[in-house]
């Protein structure tokens, strides 16, 4: 299982995240607390170590300006978490992942749209007036339904070190992202918490479930 963390706001908070075995690191480039400016985000990714993934967060955003920041900062991935249409998420493939406000089985429906317009599915906690990082869960039986859709399921929402385990055991997803749950405060991360989550994560993969 791959782990996302998202957020990443400091070079610091990026090398620890590399250094605990993280998989991808996550950069906000639409309206919110975690936002970083793009020349920030460069230079953060330009610091990386090779294989850790460089993944961009955008809300709503046009295509030719997603495109420019891609190029700009050397970007994996594109994580779209507004009204995209498939079209659209097909337009910026192989790089796009949709991401999906889980309210009822309804959700599931739309989601099957995208289906060979995406790389992965991002299954997020519902807010009205908020795209993520809203540190909540959702019913993890209609993600584990998901996965019938046939796209990887990247499992979000509220996820942390109390809940993680119980999580990957319902759904069983091909990722993880994390966000708010290895926070100190929005755009800052809590070294033990992150290595608390690692910690456990490995723990699943070793079959200790």
């Amino acid at each position: 299982m791959k782990v996302k963390i998202c957020g990443i706001t400091s070079l610091q908070d990026a090398l620890l995240a590399a250094k605990l075995g993280f998989d991808a690191v996550g950069f906000i480039f639409a309206k919110s607390p975690r936002k970083i400016p793009v020349e920030e985000a460069r230079d953060i990714i330009q610091a990386l170590p090779p294989f850790i993934k460089s993944v961009g967060v955008f809300v709503n955003e046009e295509v030719s300006a997603i495109k420019e920041i891609v190029r700009f900062c050397g970007l994996d991935l594109i994580q779209l978490h507004g009204d995209e249409s498939p079209s659209l998420c097909d337009a910026l493939m192989p790089r796009s992942i949709k991401a999906f406000q889980v309210r009822n089985q309804s959700s599931l429906q739309t989601m099957g749209k995208y289906r060979g317009k995406v790389r992965a599915l991002l299954l997020d906690a519902y807010a009205e007036a908020q795209r993520g990082g809203t540190g909540r869960t959702f019913d993890w039986d209609l993600a584990d339904k998901a996965k019938g859709l046939g796209v990887p399921i990247i499992l979000s929402g509220g996820l942390g070190p109390s809940n993680i385990k119980g999580a990957v055991s319902a759904v069983r997803p091909y990722a993880v992202d994390v966000n708010s749950g290895v926070e100190e405060t929005p755009g800052k991360k809590d070294p033990l918490l992150m290595e608390e989550l690692m910690s456990i994560v490995k723990s699943i993969a070793h079959g200790d479930l």
